[in-house]
């Protein structure tokens, strides 16, 4: 049984194992953050700390109740709490106020479930750059934007060990997203493009095609998403049956940012899977989906679109000539220099790292001025 030890940081996490992605790319970080700032992490679910245990040697405890995790906090005494997502059991932590309580999200993407008004509810909200910055002022009224640090995107500080085999094909990487919890925050194109998309790559002479769905797609309950994803495995097979030395594959598990090393191109999606694209492969090209079918929605909200081409339903019966094209003539690579700018401000790799636990560090120290200055400050009892 793992010790009980003295927090600086703990890492809460609400939800069950079929979320438990968006804790896992934050492991590695919490990590490095731990050999300045001890970290711990709570989780609420007993299977999700199942799971976590076996990726980490951080400390993992589990508080399935609030009692549970008022009495875990007390014997803690940690300065500063750190959320991967907008569970609605983070409301049981922030009750808190010992702690300082900070946002630091999954993943950096143009969807509408990146910000909302959640965000109000932490005392310091990380973000990646300007971007991330302008998308919360222009959907949220009344924030307080000095609470939006900027850090950058840590996980992509880490170099995970490639997923592929080399190839003198040129790759390229279908990595569509799921389809979301609500309508409005739909933009996967497995149920709706998915299938004619692996199609058109496979055309293109010369080429090793790569799907890599989100992880949720592979358990999705919604049957189009369900009938899009097996049509491609399927299509993926056969093509990797009919040309054995091609290295066509279908890739479920696994960090994605271990196949994007020796990929050419990449058809995503909305999703931070562009926008790590964006940050690491800025030289190769992207293309992105556009369920929607609305170019000037997707050009406004959704800027790294502009420095793309877009496949959508009009696009789409010739995507395979249009892929053989940018991957000859990659006419957009310098606007990908100045977007990956725009989102990432000036951050190079191990920099977003460095950024990070500085600001962790810092929020430690204020959080111990304030609670010498405070010392009655504790958990607000509920009406």
């Amino acid at each position: 049984m793992q010790t009980v030890r003295d927090p600086q940081v703990i890492a809460h996490f609400a939800d069950d194992p079929t979320r438990v992605y968006q804790l896992l790319q934050w492991v590695p970080v919490l990590e490095r953050l731990d050999a300045v700032h001890p970290v711990i992490i709570v989780t609420r679910d007993p299977a999700t700390r199942d799971v976590v245990v076996e990726r980490t040697t951080l400390p993992v405890h589990c508080a399935p109740g609030f009692n549970d995790l008022t009495q875990l906090y007390d014997d803690l005494q940690a300065a500063v709490v750190l959320y991967c997502n907008n569970s609605m059991l983070n409301f049981n932590s922030l009750i808190d106020g010992r702690m300082l309580h900070v946002h630091i999200n999954h993943g950096e993407s143009d969807k509408h479930s990146m910000v909302s008004n959640n965000a109000k509810a932490y005392d310091r909200v990380f973000v990646a750059g300007e971007a991330a910055v302008q998308r919360h002022r222009a959907a949220l009224m009344e924030l307080d934007e000095w609470r939006l640090v900027r850090v950058g995107r840590p996980q992509l500080d880490l170099r995970p060990a490639p997923l592929l085999p080399a190839s003198e094909r040129r790759t390229v990487l279908y990595a569509p997203t799921w389809e979301g919890d609500a309508d409005y925050n739909c933009y996967t194109s497995v149920d709706v493009f998915g299938p004619e998309i692996v199609r058109e790559v496979l055309s293109v002479p010369d080429v090793r095609l790569v799907y890599k769905p989100h992880p949720k797609v592979t358990t999705s309950q919604v049957p189009a998403v369900r009938e899009g994803h097996q049509a491609i495995l399927d299509l993926v097979e056969r093509a990797a049956e009919a040309e054995p030395d091609a290295g066509h594959a279908a890739i479920w598990q696994g960090d994605i940012l271990a196949v994007f090393p020796g990929c050419d191109a990449m058809i995503t999606d909305v999703s931070s899977v562009g926008l790590d694209w964006l940050y690491l492969m800025t030289d190769k090209p992207i293309l992105i989906t556009d369920r929607h079918h609305d170019a000037e929605r997707l050009r406004q909200e959704v800027p790294v679109s502009r420095c793309a081409d877009v496949v959508d339903a009009d696009v789409l019966a010739h995507l395979g000539d249009l892929l053989a094209a940018r991957l000859a003539h990659d006419e957009h690579r310098m606007a990908r220099a100045a977007m990956r700018h725009h989102y990432f401000d000036d951050n190079g790799v191990g920099d977003s790292t460095v950024r990070f636990v500085e600001a962790v560090g810092e929020l430690v120290e204020l959080r111990n001025r304030l609670q010498g200055a405070s010392p009655a400050a504790g958990f607000v009892e509920s009406a």
